[in-house]
């Protein structure tokens, strides 16, 4: 099951042709993956604390339908792989009549913060991370 992330579409988002401008879904892909980590237990906060982070390697969408300013949104994040050292997430973007806007990916590593090389994480943040992929391959909410 995704986590499922409501978002309104503020005006800055819209472009002259008054639809939400193609570069914010990318945003909004990360403010589907903090909130899935964030759900599971892991903040940004307590990761780059204890070292690490968590960059893009890979990131695609593909464009539906547009988004209009105040449209609310759901921002649907699932995990589609996990190793130690890289996860990966797909996304879809609906609007309140259940329309998809946009769907995508993204592929993250996790690394050194003060080097900048991967790395395999600890028991502490990959064992929530097993979890929910556990949890959603079985269909379980992953809200712990």
């Amino acid at each position: 099951m995704p986590i499922c992330t409501a978002h309104r579409v503020n005006f800055y988002d819209t472009d002259a042709m008054e639809v939400v401008h193609h570069a914010n879904y990318i945003r909004w892909f990360e403010i589907g993956r903090v909130d899935y980590l964030r759900r599971i237990g892991i903040t940004l906060g307590a990761l780059m604390e204890a070292g690490y982070v968590f960059p893009i390697t890979k990131v695609g969408a593909q464009f539906h339908a547009p988004g209009h300013f105040d449209d609310d949104l759901v921002i649907e994040t699932t995990a589609t792989a996990l190793t130690k050292a890289k996860m990966a997430f797909s996304y879809r973007i609906l609007n309140a009549a259940g329309t998809v806007l946009v769907t995508g990916f993204s592929e993250n590593v996790f690394t050194v913060r003060e080097t900048g090389r991967i790395t395999r994480l600890p028991k502490e943040f990959y064992e929530p991370l097993e979890a929910a992929m556990i949890a959603e391959k079985e269909g379980r909410d992953i809200g712990f």
